[in-house]
């Protein structure tokens, strides 16, 4: 147990350093990253050494009365201190173990989903629409709300890019390992000598903040409206719906088109680059991570092959932990618990 918080006080020792570095300042993504980090751990670090304060004490009274030639009412005064000190001791490593309880719920976010087609053309498009799919039929059996924030369909059915959000409990803790590269191997359906194809889709999951807990000033934005278009370029309406939105620092360029309300697309698109923003501030935190990051499972970067669907075989294999399945069509319809639960146990077991 101690060696989990010393690498937590660790790392808020170094955050201390890190922060005074008038580079890190001047990087006021960065900056307001760090400061976050360091809040949420400084409660815990300053039980923590709470805690090793009593254990000295404790240690160094119990020392004390190994020595002979103490007055008996000093031996006894200094047991009575001891057993309190224990007590002391024992509420304040409980206490710990709550401000860690609450650490892990406050990462219990909603969040929003990104899924964008690969390699593999047509096939990729129509396999991001499969994940898409059976991500909904999860979150259907969690009780989960989903929402479309943004999506560019393909003729075929398909999709290039779909946004979307789900709201519950756990969302966050249960879909937090699909960020990565998903690889499908299957016959297309235009395929007419059988031959098996591979392709791709990439798949980020993102924390989806508060507006009260990731400011954006207007002046750093550039909005504009233009008619909706579907797959092909055609026109969806005759009105500017569409919203693209830019974050002049950052360069990031948001686009939701699939509301009818122009202030729908806008408010959709707020709340993903709110989330891109969060993603990257947090992304800067990680680039001096301590050890407590490096034990997480993967490294959930975009470019990380996770996990392969074998259709000829039915089989889906999560290259992380080994994980085998051979019941790919339940699987995609949303069966995927054993796999997380198997995810879940590793990242603990990495603890």
């Amino acid at each position: 147990m101690h060696d989990k918080y010393e690498k937590i006080e660790a790392r808020f020792k170094e955050l201390e350093i890190i922060l005074s570095d008038p580079q890190v300042m001047a990087d006021k993504l960065k900056y307001q990253a760090l400061v976050k980090e360091l809040s949420e751990i400084t409660e815990l670090v300053n039980k923590y050494r709470e805690l090793k304060k009593v254990v000295t004490q404790i240690e160094e009274l119990s020392q004390l009365l190994k020595e002979k030639n103490h007055e008996k009412e000093f031996v006894e005064l200094a047991k009575e201190e001891l057993q309190n000190l224990k007590v002391k001791e024992n509420q304040i490593k409980s206490e710990l173990e709550n401000l860690s309880k609450k650490k892990t719920e406050a990462k219990d976010s909603d969040i929003i989903v990104e899924i964008r087609a690969g390699t593999g053309g047509l096939e990729a498009s129509l396999f991001a629409a499969d994940l898409y799919r059976m991500y909904s039929k999860y979150a259907l059996r969690k009780n989960w709300s989903v929402d479309l924030l943004s999506s560019h369909p393909t003729e075929a059915g398909g999709f290039k890019e779909i946004i979307f959000s789900i709201k519950g409990k756990d969302a966050f803790k249960r879909i937090k390992f699909e960020s990565g590269v998903h690889r499908v191997q299957r016959v297309p359906t235009t395929e007419a000598s059988g031959r098996i194809h591979t392709s791709t889709a990439t798949v980020a999951v993102l924390i989806e903040p508060q507006e009260v807990e990731l400011k954006i000033e207007p002046k750093d934005l550039k909005i504009d409206v233009f008619r909706s278009s579907g797959p092909g370029g055609q026109s969806v309406n005759t009105t500017d719906s569409a919203v693209r939105i830019t974050h002049l620092p950052t360069g990031m360029v948001i686009t939701c088109q699939d509301e009818r309300s122009q202030l729908k697309n806008k408010n959709k698109a707020m709340r993903v680059l709110r989330a891109r923003l969060l993603d990257k501030m947090q992304q800067a935190s990680q680039d001096k991570v301590s050890e407590v990051r490096k034990s997480q499972i993967g490294t959930a970067q975009r470019s990380e092959k996770i996990r392969t669907y074998n259709f000829p075989d039915r089989r889906v294999t999560d290259h992380r932990v080994g994980f085998t399945m051979h019941q790919l069509e339940d699987f995609l319809e949303g069966d995927i618990d054993e796999l997380i639960d198997a995810l879940i146990k590793e990242e603990e077991n990495l603890q």
